[in-house]
């Protein structure tokens, strides 16, 4: 099954911000790859959320999250991405968006009529190449984070989304139906470098037959990789994932790396994200030999759950790039919040850096980005 893209007129417009964005972005590798995962700062047809509803974890939660939800689509829409919503509940969402949302900015919302087990549309989702063909959609199998929650309804979206008879996605269907993986997982600096944790990918809950060679080689020839940075180091406490990477370290445009650094001796994270930052700095320069920079983000003060009272993985490193914007995850602490904001505004500095209080978000053990999918120009119709 595939549903292709054809390039239209809207092409030139494309081409216009990608090269707009890229000068905003700051001077990068002249490189031309013709087939490549592009970095989350390559010029995006827009974002999909996966709406909680009352049949998921979130029923207690559900009119927080709403509102966390709702603060994000507004920040996505108001940049002129388009929004897809994949919901259960399409008629409840429209009629919030309809209360809280400009009506200007509604004709940006696509809606996706569709079960689902729960949020994290990151772990879920299609991740797209970009070929001289048109977007390339890949399809993995998510298993609930090495069979941990419910998933079989999350690991469906994708196929009812592109056996949809009037196609919101644009693209060639490339399945990959036999390894487990997430995109949380994965990060690419868009020239050919991809980085990811052991930890993770080497679960023996996600691909056991698989040794680490043979999961590096599909993930060059998955994703028309150059390397794989393998990060040995580094967890949150509470977190699900078995340290998925955008939770500890992020690729930044300008051969940088944001990381999460912990400056406390007496906190649990303390050595393993020392650990982590010497590897990190192992790792430096980057691509095509040009310099590189380390930019360490706040760790949170500790914020526990108030039903047990077990830490919940609060990360600043679980930011959204959106075209001209960063979406930066907040937790009520003004001081580490504000350094957070500030150091992402060195990495990007001519995007909007906008905070976004993910408090409930990480209830469920997730925050901004893992609740989000971006999608690169010409995907979303």
């Amino acid at each position: 099954m595939a549903i292709h893209f054809t390039p239209s007129t809207s092409s030139i417009s494309d081409l216009t911000l990608h090269l707009k964005l890229a000068h905003q972005a700051g001077p990068e590798q002249t490189e031309i790859r013709t087939t490549f995962f592009p970095a989350e700062w390559h010029p995006q047809s827009g974002v999909q959320l996966t709406w909680p509803h009352a049949a998921t974890d979130w029923a207690p939660l559900l009119a927080e999250v709403d509102k966390c939800f709702v603060s994000i689509a507004l920040e996505i829409l108001v940049r002129n991405e388009l929004l897809l919503i994949v919901t259960p509940e399409p008629d409840r969402i429209e009629a919030l968006l309809r209360e809280r949302i400009p009506s200007r900015l509604l004709p940006q919302v696509r809606y996706f009529e569709c079960p689902t087990n729960d949020t994290w549309a990151r772990d879920h989702a299609f991740l797209t190449l970009l070929t001289e063909a048109g977007p390339r959609l890949l399809d993995f199998r998510f298993n609930g984070w090495g069979n941990k929650f419910p998933s079989d309804l999350d690991n469906a979206i994708n196929q009812r989304l592109i056996n949809h008879q009037s196609p919101i996605i644009q693209g060639s269907y490339e399945p990959h139906l036999d390894f487990v993986f997430e995109g949380g997982s994965i990060e690419s600096d868009g020239k050919g470098t991809l980085l990811t944790t052991s930890e993770c990918l080497l679960s023996p809950n996600r691909n056991p037959d698989l040794t680490r060679d043979q999961i590096e080689e599909r993930l060059l020839r998955y994703f028309h990789a150059d390397r794989v940075l393998w990060l040995d180091h580094g967890y949150l406490a509470g977190d699900d994932t078995d340290s998925h990477i955008d939770t500890l370290a992020r690729f930044c445009p300008n051969n940088t790396i944001a990381y999460v650094r912990c400056t406390d001796p007496a906190d649990e994270h303390y050595e393993a994200l020392a650990a982590m930052e010497a590897q990190l700095k192992s790792f430096l320069p980057l691509g095509g030999g040009q310099e590189g920079a380390l930019l360490p983000l706040p760790m949170p003060s500790p914020i526990f759950d108030p039903d047990d009272g077990h830490r919940l993985p609060a990360t600043y490193a679980n930011f959204l790039v959106i075209n001209n914007a960063v979406l930066l995850p907040t937790y009520g602490q003004p001081e580490n919040d504000d350094l957070a904001r500030s150091q992402l505004q060195k990495a990007f500095p001519k995007y909007d850096i906008v905070p976004i209080d993910c408090r409930v978000l990480i209830r469920q053990h997730g925050s901004l980005h893992c609740s989000t999918m971006q999608y690169p120009v010409g995907v979303l119709s």
